[in-house]
């Protein structure tokens, strides 16, 4: 161990005074140093930085003559305006903030940590006490901190990465991305003014400004217009018609929501949807309610001429039904003068069916509910039922739960499950004292089982819309069938209950039918497993003599809708003119002419002898139905073989039978508009839910919809 004196002449030692630089140089990098690894030369120099600042600590505290030469190593980093090195121990010496005082590992032994995490504590802000300090003392919006900044500077707020130089603060960006959060999760505009949230944003980005309502209000709607010339373009591309969907939603300030959605089959022969408007209606229960809605949309998104069907859920008298189709024909004389007008929502009107079978039985599934409340309000009440089961030895292994009556298919599943267990409810007053209400009589759950024979053929067809995705139409018609041939064979049995239930749902199912077959039937016909033979199975089987006459009407409706085809031009799309220009040059290939091309085209169209495609296509055997089948597919592999009918085929395909979502399939009640919203301007709330229904489907999902939308500028993006 050398001593203090003999260290100070080590220090002050001629040599080492009138060393050169390049003696310095290779005091440092000796030759047996100079082929080691970056990270070895890296320990090299911070062990002889180690070494230079021990030699310049024990030199200060040694007293040394006036005129000896001070060797001392100036620390240039910008961080020991910031920093005091204090030793903890004989090896081990830390940083500390002279701010907070927080202290960062300096030296250890021989290994020094260098600065650069010295440096983010002040650069990145992570120091809270330096930037009180500064708050106090500038005003936002001041220059960042440099090299030759000084403690009253602010940091630079910056992202530093591997591949990438800093990036300054963007507010316009900042904004866009508050806005795009608010419309991804449907946050409360006035959030951004909340003292929380300000106070947040600021921990993360200090020269955040406060944003006010009708900033971020102002950020939505522009966002939405942005989003809404990528889905224009998108619309403008697509090779086919669009049908629209209508959900009316109420509010409690007496004003109606219309959402309009439009559904619509891509170049790849994919379905896709988009909300198009949200359109507010200060007057829902007049005439002209839906059909203004209907030419808002037409004229906002220019569907003249590619509109082909309309379903809705909220219930229309003739009235408002023959304004929807006088508009239609006007804008639309495709839509066979309104016939494939689809009139109601499927699924809401399986809940309004079910509603009256509810309401038929009210008394009798309020005894019920009481009784299934009764056992699943307390566990002991539950063990006692679960006693009295095994004493019974009941075999239905269904579990009891209450139902929320504003989804009706819960009340049945209660209804199904009590109906298994009646012989224990039937017992139960007898063997629990505290179980005072009369349970259901015999007679009771007798109309209970009647409830639910009624019910259950509504609950398999709404569990057919609530689980798929995709065209539906082609196999609902057999689930509506099912319904239609069981309330009409149910006759009376003496019960007025039973008499009255069985009349009320043949009515509705009748007037049900008779809106919306044809669009029902023609889907069928446009599945090759079936085509017309399931419409005449099922109408000979009901209607029996006269089903001639009911397929006569679906023939003839489909004959005149593929007539339109053939004679009236299809919507021009850049997709649909590349596939009449494939065709085209694939006939001129296919002819090679020798100039009698167009004698063939005149025999063509005058041999009476010509079936049409629609014919061949009826004409054919039908493909195995046991098979798991894409219908859309089909239609794709086969478009050369029918060009003109498998266009329509891709529209009436489009055609929606329900509105619902999937998780609203079995709700009793039209959705209510929240007050919140409702206090929004109308065009606030049409930007809010369209721009965050085009996020989710649009921008990430675009880049595979289509080859026909493939040079459509910024849509992947």
């Amino acid at each position: 161990m050398a001593t203090l004196e003999e260290k100070n002449q080590l220090i002050s030692t001629p040599e080492n005074q009138m060393a050169t630089l390049e003696e310095k140089n290779q005091l440092i990098t000796p030759p047996e140093y100079q082929m080691v690894t970056l990270e070895e030369k890296n320990q090299l120099v911070a062990a002889l930085e180690y070494q230079m600042t021990t030699l310049e600590e024990n030199s200060r505290s040694t007293p040394a003559p006036e005129t000896q030469p001070s060797m001392r190593r100036k620390r240039k980093s910008m961080v020991w305006e910031h920093f005091t090195i204090e030793t903890l121990s004989s090896d081990c010496r830390r940083a500390f903030c002279k701010q907070c005082r927080q202290s960062f590992a300096y030296s250890m032994g021989s290994k020094v940590s260098g600065t650069s995490h010295l440096k983010r504590h002040i650069a990145k802000g992570t120091c809270l006490a330096l930037l009180h300090n500064q708050g106090n003392r500038q005003t936002r919006g001041t220059p960042t901190m440099n090299g030759n900044s000084s403690v009253s500077d602010p940091p630079r707020r910056r992202c530093i990465s591997r591949n990438s130089a800093s990036i300054s603060f963007d507010l316009d960006h900042f904004r866009q991305k508050i806005a795009r959060m608010m419309i991804m999760h449907d946050y409360p505009l006035h959030m951004v003014e909340h003292p929380g949230f300000v106070n947040f944003v600021k921990s993360l980005e200090p020269r955040y400004d406060m944003m006010s309502f009708n900033t971020v209000q102002g950020d939505c709607v522009s966002g939405y217009l942005r989003e809404k010339q990528k889905v224009m373009k998108f619309i403008e591309c697509l090779p086919g018609r669009v049908c629209l969907t209508l959900n009316v939603w109420t509010s409690s300030q007496s004003l109606s929501y219309v959402f309009i959605t439009g559904h619509f089959i891509d170049g790849d022969w994919k379905p896709q949807r988009r909300i198009l408007n949200v359109v507010m209606e200060p007057y829902p229960n007049s005439d002209a309610a839906l059909s203004h809605a209907v030419a808002s949309c037409l004229s906002d998104w220019s569907l003249e001429g590619k509109l082909f069907s309309i379903t809705f859920n909220h219930p229309v008298g003739e009235p408002g039904l023959e304004n929807l189709r006088s508009l239609l024909c006007v804008r639309d004389p495709l839509i066979i003068n309104g016939q494939l007008l689809f009139g109601n929502c499927s699924a809401h009107a399986l809940s309004s069916f079910a509603k009256d079978v509810l309401w038929e039985g009210r008394e009798i599934i309020k005894k019920v509910r009481y009784s299934v409340k009764y056992v699943k309000t307390t566990e002991s009440h539950e063990q006692k039922f679960r006693e009295l089961k095994q004493q019974l030895q009941v075999p239905s292994e269904k579990g009891l739960s209450l139902d929320n009556q504003a989804q009706w298919n819960t009340t049945y599943q209660m209804l199904v499950a009590a109906s298994e267990l009646k012989e224990v409810f039937s017992c139960l007053d007898t063997s629990d004292p505290n179980y005072k209400e009369a349970p259901p009589s015999m007679e009771d759950w007798k109309r209970v089982g009647i409830m639910c024979t009624y019910l259950k053929p509504l609950f398999d067809a709404a569990n057919f819309l609530a689980s798929r995705t995709g065209p539906t139409q082609n196999t609902f018609f057999h689930e509506v069938w099912k319904m239609h041939d069981l309330y009409h064979s149910i006759t009376s049995h003496g019960d007025p209950f039973v008499i009255s239930l069985a009349e009320i749902m043949q009515e509705k199912m009748d007037k049900y039918l008779k809106e919306c077959i044809l669009a029902l039937a023609i889907v069928v016909v446009m599945d090759p497993r079936f085509k017309m033979k399931l419409i005449e199975f099922s109408f000979l089987r009901f209607y029996g003599e006269e089903a001639g006459k009911y397929v006569k009407i679906i023939d003839g409706g489909l004959h005149e809708l593929f007539l339109e085809y053939v004679r009236l031009p299809l919507p021009l799309t850049s997709a649909y003119a590349e596939d009449r220009n494939f065709e085209n040059n694939t006939k001129t290939e296919e002819i090679s002419d020798n100039g009698l091309t167009d004698c063939d085209v005149y025999v063509e169209t005058t041999s009476q002898n010509t079936k049409s495609e629609l014919e061949q296509y009826l004409e054919e055997p039908l493909l195995p139905r046991h098979q798991e089948m894409d219908v859309l597919k089909w239609w794709e592999e086969n478009k050369l073989k029918y060009p003109t009918l498998s266009k329509m085929a891709r529209d009436i395909l489009t055609m929606q039978v329900s509105t619902a979502e999937p998780d609203t399939v079995f709700d009793t009640e039209i959705k209510e508009m929240d007050s919140y919203r409702s206090s929004l301007r109308p065009e606030t709330v049409e930007a809010l839910v369209c721009a965050k229904d085009w996020l989710r489907y649009g921008s990430e999902a675009s880049t595979e919809v289509s080859n026909a939308l493939a040079e459509v500028e910024g849509l992947g993006s």
